[in-house]
């Protein structure tokens, strides 16, 4: 096993972790800015509904870095980091509990990943294993923040937008920090995918790419449907929402999650879970996923083609006569070129193609067998024999890169 090429911080992990700071400022500048312009033009409605998603995504991404800060107090060699004072928060509990209730968790673990990526990197000082540890942090966080405010603001933007027959500035200004907040998150969660596999080299940009194009034209079609819906029934859509939220919170209860390291916290993962599939495929559990796949896929194929079909039907007959055609051809040909590159990345670009079967040494016993090897990283260079691996990291990176041949 090659740990130390693992563990090593390197200058793009300080690069990304400076740009998602400022992905996360300019996302929340532009909230505030369209929030503004709601209230000030009297769309009272859109106001409280846009601040309700920003509260909502706030508070759950806060509950999910409080959780992990609880858990991580726990973990072998955390008393030794922060008694270097290699961590912002510390052992200063009641410190982190106030930020996280401000919430102000989520910006803080940001300046903490750069403060600690900043002494590794340019200082030259220890700990380069935990500023990993951080940013893996960081990635899984945003991808809750992603799929909780971007992905339903992003179709709110587009609700508007249709509903009114009109874009103003701050509006496209919305949709683009939205968009731009997604994509950096399908790029940033790969890159940290990829750095549990041994020959993590081998898959390359070209496989963020392909990650990348698949899950952009897998969503985009999606959203484009919920707000097209949206528009001519915007009173069906939370119960539309519900619905499909609850069902899809059942299926994750009924495929046994073990995410979280309390009962609470995992309900929380359950319930976020729910909320990322009524916009994406998202796996959960560890063995061969092609069925639950196909499943998902066939499901929202058929959830999308309703979605369309009864706009198509309640649609204002002049004011769509431009693009109702367009749309009609496009989105499910889009969803279908996202399929076709999902297929590619499993057929081209699974690192099972090119690793044999097997579990490297150094990950948790009771992470479930994976199908390609992963590798391990301790929480200081100078401690090599105490191992502190990012199980959450681990545990989605094991079920993302199980068998599926397929889907």
């Amino acid at each position: 096993m090659e740990r130390g090429t693992f563990s090593k911080y390197s200058w793009t992990d300080f690069v990304f972790s400076v740009i998602g700071v400022c992905t996360f400022l300019a996302d929340w500048g532009s909230d505030v800015w369209v929030a503004t312009e709601f209230y000030c033009r009297g769309d009272f409605f859109w106001f409280g509904v846009l601040v309700g998603l920003m509260v909502l995504s706030s508070v759950v991404v806060q509950m999910f870095s409080w959780f992990w800060f609880k858990y991580d107090r726990e973990l072998p060699g955390f008393s030794a980091q922060t008694g270097a004072k290699s961590v912002l928060f510390g052992d200063r509990v009641k410190l982190s509990c106030l930020l996280h209730v401000l919430q102000l968790g989520f910006l803080f673990r940001h300046i903490s990943a750069i403060r600690q990526g900043f002494r590794v990197w340019w200082r030259k000082e220890e700990g380069s294993e935990y500023a990993v540890y951080l940013i893996h942090d960081l990635s899984m966080l945003r991808l809750i923040e992603t799929f909780c405010e971007s992905a339903p603001q992003l179709t709110l933007m587009i609700y508007v937008i249709l509903r009114t027959n009109k874009a103003r500035t701050v509006q496209f200004v919305s949709i683009a920090a939205s968009t731009t907040s997604i994509a950096w998150m399908v790029v940033d969660y790969h890159r940290s995918l990829r750095a549990f596999l041994v020959d993590k080299a081998k898959q390359g940009w070209g496989s963020s790419l392909i990650y990348f194009l698949w899950n952009l034209l897998l969503i985009a079609p999606r959203v484009a449907a919920l707000a097209l819906f949206s528009s001519v029934l915007p009173g069906f859509i939370a119960a539309h929402f519900l619905m499909l939220w609850f069902v899809f919170l059942l299926w994750a209860w009924q495929q046994r999650t073990n995410f979280m390291d309390s009962v609470g916290g995992e309900w929380l993962y359950r319930s976020t879970v729910g909320l990322i599939w009524y916009f994406s495929w998202f796996n959960v559990a560890e063995g061969r996923t092609r069925g639950r796949s196909l499943i998902y896929h066939s499901f929202m194929t058929i959830d999308g083609a309703i979605l369309l079909v009864t706009w198509w039907y309640y649609r204002d007959l002049v004011q769509t006569d431009a693009y109702v055609l367009p749309l009609l051809i496009s989105l499910p040909l889009t969803y279908l070129l996202g399929l076709l590159f999902k297929t590619l990345y499993y057929c081209c670009f699974h690192p099972k193609l090119w690793r044999p079967l097997g579990r490297e040494p150094g990950l948790p016993s009771d992470l479930p067998d994976a199908e390609v090897s992963f590798r391990d990283f301790s929480i200081q260079d100078s401690t090599p024999s105490s191992t502190l691996v990012n199980k959450r990291m681990a545990c989605h990176a094991n079920n993302f890169y199980t068998d599926q041949r397929v889907l």
